[in-house]
């Protein structure tokens, strides 16, 4: 067993022990006979993307989960992969091309996807890498890429299916469209931005009435041309007379527009009158649709103009055209004013222009199974965490429109459909659709491919991740499948992820899993998931959404150069509970760094004590078997009692998904309970021969479990420690999980078990292991140091109040009743070392000073001519002020009758005891306060 060095050196352990685990092999997902299964897929990060704070949050996440089912004996699997990221990876290489004055166009389809895979080859595993470096216990051997041919193919056969199966059509409807990529998008990809314009307000003269006028209020006047119609609200008492009237369109050809009612129309905006549009605007295309409206496209797919519009616009840019037409309406008479207008306007997220809603000829799917995967999540099959996502999920599948699947790139699932050379595809109809002598769709192509031609749109990309978490175990091939331990590993455990893609992703494959796998069995066999965990948002200081362009987001890279992967990984999750936004503070991230360093100091104190008279095995039976529970005192019964209270606590967590919470738990027995006070005490055991062993077999047994518990969150410094320590040791009860292949392992010189093929013990066993050697806890004892460590809390507390840190000139008197006093003289050493204090003097009244009442008696500082009394009445004030609240709430509580009939009996004497406690502390502090004058 090699010596723990003085100092924790983050990089060079971490790259030591992730080197070790993958020749080792460690992180292999394999099914075992007698194990449960545990798996995971990563959400796939894109093709393109380095790593950010918020991959960092949710893959500790991830892995947090995966190695605490490896400790629990499970088989775990933690499936790795990519996304090919359409549109973003094919920007990124078309930018490439334009700075060598080329575009893809140039080189053609086929040498294009080419250049693209050779990109691919070049920068698409740099975010895998760094996952490496964030301590990621991925099966890198099965890493998948949403362009690998197995995966593909599983992608087309959906498409496949749900086209012989009636889902999916093309048609020609509204969509995102980006001018500059020219694609249509998801909403996903748009984002919303502040933008500044005009607010036009533009008269229509009525036929009927000449010199009568309709105004209409549009940030759009370049879209006139287009209008078909002007709308009002039915119930709009102005325009009920109007109804059924005719206006003239005041831009471009002359036409005469009808005048119609729709619900809508927003009466109460603006003039209550809208022109509509079908275009060029999704909720004018609805309205469209119910009128049985023309369509009339006045935009290129290049945001400029077309000859519909007049000849002094056609040609021009939208935004030029925008500013000319609002002169031709002034010329003409037509523009009432122009104000200034401020809205938000959707930004293609990649190029980062406006998006057009656009009418266009697309593939649309009407998604399968909508009612059994509202059923899943509902009936609790699958559960959001937070729960309250639920109901945005279930609200989301009660309002659905079709889904566009198809974009117009190059870089994707190019769609599996051939059209009958000849053909006018615009025209097809949904009947030529399901003609197979006019459109052949299959994964292979049709038998003649010189008489067809292929659909050059490719997939969504959302249309290949929505098959992850069974695509990536094999399906469709059974062979595959089989290989991949489909039948195990299916459904997946948890999914990690934001809740801003609910719909675009966490919807989906619950459909897709609920229409393609295990096809007549239940819905807990077919849902691709058993939990969601929805993870917030990660904000800087001021509360924005980190991102590069603001440039308020740290390197992950650096952070774990600066304070290590362990480090980051602790800091970032003790600052994420469940769900909720993070607001980023690198202190605690340097917080996880100290942690670290402090349990490093900790286990090595541990060392430099001694070994184990009884051998240097630390397995869990030797610890146990070395305990001298006879000599235990009540600080040893305490130290246990939190051990068991802390695993217990975590165990919660993790069935709650309460990360952040289980990472505070854990720092407060760490640091308190264990270095703060069980390490100090310890000190003075450790120079008994006669008690010592027993000592350091429970500060083993701490350590031990502790290490256990904080693997998962900090995994590097745990698996060194754990090494040095030598509780790599097998024990019976962890040999059970211990595969034919990890025993082989163990054979080769020098190498002791990982910590992860160690089963960690729950509390229940814990404590059933312990009682078996005779450590039954002693609960008297328990309640004993809980007040001692109160009363050394609050003594601090009144030092550091007053800006005393010498102990030789710290003196308190500590007012006692015999009980009291019982329980403090024969720990006053403990007490003063603890306190940090040069005497305590038991008496039985107290006046005139700086005290705070406590479970053993009126605590109180002795001061010379320099004592304050009037700053200690503002404090005893201040503080009988606050007890009073709690007290009030205390008495509401018992005096509801529902807490009073319904609450365990337990609980309401518990609550009886409370009120009696701050009732006693009450009077104590108002004699105290009137001793002073």
């Amino acid at each position: 067993m090699s010596e723990i060095s003085k100092s924790y050196e983050a990089r060079e352990i971490e790259q030591k022990w992730y080197a070790a685990w993958s020749a080792a092999g460690a992180f292999e997902g394999r099914a075992e006979a007698g194990k449960p299964a545990f798996s995971i897929v990563i959400p796939p990060p894109n093709v393109t993307g380095v790593l950010t704070m918020g991959h960092v949050l949710n893959n500790t996440l991830q892995d947090v989960l995966i190695r605490r089912a490896r400790l629990e004996g499970k088989s775990a699997l933690w499936l790795p992969g990519t996304d090919h990221a359409g549109i973003a990876t094919q920007t990124v290489v078309e930018r490439q091309l334009r700075a060598q004055g080329q575009t893809r166009h140039d080189l053609g389809r086929d040498a294009f996807i080419s250049k693209v895979w050779d990109w691919r080859e070049e920068k698409g595993g740099i975010i895998l890498e760094q996952l490496r470096r964030l301590g990621a216990s991925c099966d890198w051997a099965r890493t998948q890429f949403t362009m690998d041919a197995d995966y593909s193919r599983s992608v087309l056969t959906l498409f496949v299916e749900l086209f012989r199966k009636g889902h999916i059509y093309r048609g020609r409807r509204m969509v995102n469209w980006c001018p500059v990529s020219k694609t249509a998008l998801s909403d996903e990809e748009v984002i919303m931005k502040p933008s500044k314009g005009f607010m036009y307000h533009v008269r229509y003269e009525l036929i009927a009435r000449p010199g009568e006028f309709i105004t209409v209020q549009t940030t759009r006047p370049e879209t006139i041309a287009g209008d078909v119609a002007i709308a009002v609200h039915p119930d709009d008492p102005r325009y009920t007379a109007l109804l059924g009237q005719t206006v003239r369109r005041p831009l471009g050809p002359p036409a005469e527009i009808p005048i119609i009612a729709d619900s809508a129309v927003d009466k109460d905006f603006g003039s209550g009158a809208l022109k509509i549009t079908p275009a060029h605007d999704k909720v004018d295309f609805e309205i469209g649709q119910r009128h049985g409206l023309a369509q009339i496209d006045v935009l290129e797919a290049d945001g400029t103009v077309n000859a519909l519009v007049s000849p002094e616009l056609a040609g021009l840019d939208r935004f030029v055209a925008r500013k000319k037409a609002a002169e031709l309406l002034a010329a003409s008479g037509a523009l009432v004013k122009a104000e200034p207008y401020e809205n938000n306007v959707g930004y293609s997220e990649r190029a980062d222009v406006p998006i057009e809603p656009r009418l266009t000829w697309q593939w649309w799917l009407r998604y399968p199974r909508v009612e059994e995967a509202k059923a899943a999540v509902r009936d609790g099959l699958i559960k959001f965490y937070p729960a309250r996502w639920a109901k945005v999920y279930l609200h989301w599948l009660d309002n659905l429109h079709d889904w566009c699947i198809s974009r117009q790139l190059w870089w994707g699932h190019r769609i599996p459909v051939w059209y009958r050379k000849g053909l006018d595809i615009e025209s097809l109809s949904e009947a030529d659709l399901r003609d197979p002598q006019k459109l052949h769709v299959s994964l292979d192509g049709p038998p003649d491919p010189e008489n067809w031609v292929q659909e050059s749109d490719v997939l969504d990309t959302w249309a290949s991740s929505w098959a992850w978490p069974f695509a990536t175990l094999g399906w469709p091939d059974e062979a595959a499948m089989q290989r991949a331990g489909f039948d195990a590993f299916y459904p997946t455990e948890t999914l990690v992820t934001g809740p801003d893609i609910i719909f675009f992703w966490v919807a989906r494959m619950i459909m897709a899993g609920l229409e393609f796998t295990r096809p007549g069995e239940p819905l807990a066999r077919r849902i691709p998931f058993r939990n969601v965990y929805f993870t917030g948002i990660i904000r800087d200081a001021q509360g924005r959404k980190m991102s590069k362009s603001l440039g308020n987001s740290p390197d992950p890279l650096d952070l774990i150069a600066k304070y290590g992967a362990d480090g980051l990984r602790f800091g970032i999750l003790s600052i994420a509970p469940q769900g909720q936004d993070i607001r980023f503070q690198e202190d605690r991230i340097e917080g996880g760094k100290n942690f670290c360093n402090k349990l490093w100091n900790a286990c090595r104190f541990r060392q430099m004590s001694g070994q184990s008279a009884r051998g240097s095995n630390a397995s869990l039976e030797a610890i146990l078997a070395r305990l001298a529970p006879a000599h235990f005192d009540a600080d040893d019964h305490a130290i246990f009692a939190r051990l068991i209270e802390t695993s217990a606590e975590v165990e919660k967590c993790f069935a709650h998904f309460e990360f952040s919470a289980a990472v505070q738990h854990l720092y407060a027995f760490f640091w308190n309970d264990f270095c703060d006070w069980y390490v100090e005490v310890s000190k003075a055991k450790l120079q008994d021969d006669a008690r010592k062993e027993g000592c350091l077999a429970l500060q083993d047994l701490v350590l031990r479990q502790l290490l256990l518990l904080l693997h998962p969150f900090i995994p590097f410094i745990t698996e060194e420690l754990w090494q040095l320590l030598g509780y790599a040791g097998v024990d019976s009860a962890s040999e059970a999980a211990v595969t034919t292949g990890e025993r082989a392992r163990r054979q080769e010189p020098g190498l002791r078990p990982f910590i992860e093929e160690t089963r960690i013990p729950s509390a229940a066993e814990l404590r059933a292991a312990a009682e078996s050697r005779g450590l039954v806890i002693d609960a008297q004892a328990v309640e004993t140091v809980a007040k001692l460590k109160a009363l050394v809390a609050q003594a601090r507390t009144l030092k550091a109040e007053n800006g005393l840190s010498s102990p030789k000139k710290t003196f308190f008197r500590l007012k006692v009743d015999a009980e009291q006093a019982a329980i403090v003289e024969p720990n006053i050493a403990k007490l003063l070392r603890l306190i940090g204090a040069a005497e305590i003097t038991l008496c039985e009244s107290i006046s005139g000073s700086a005290s705070a009442v406590t479970a053993l008696g009126t605590l109180a500082l002795e001061f010379d001519e320099s004592f304050d009394p009037a700053a200690e009445r503002a404090r005893l004030t201040k503080e009988l002020d606050t007890l009073a609240k709690h007290i009030a709430a205390t008495e509401a509580r018992l005096a509801n009758p529902t807490f009073a009939e319904k609450a365990p009996p337990a609980v309401v004497e518990g609550a009886r005891r409370q009120l009696a406690n701050q009732v006693a502390k009450r009077d104590e502090l108002t004699r105290l306060l009137a001793s002073l004058g």
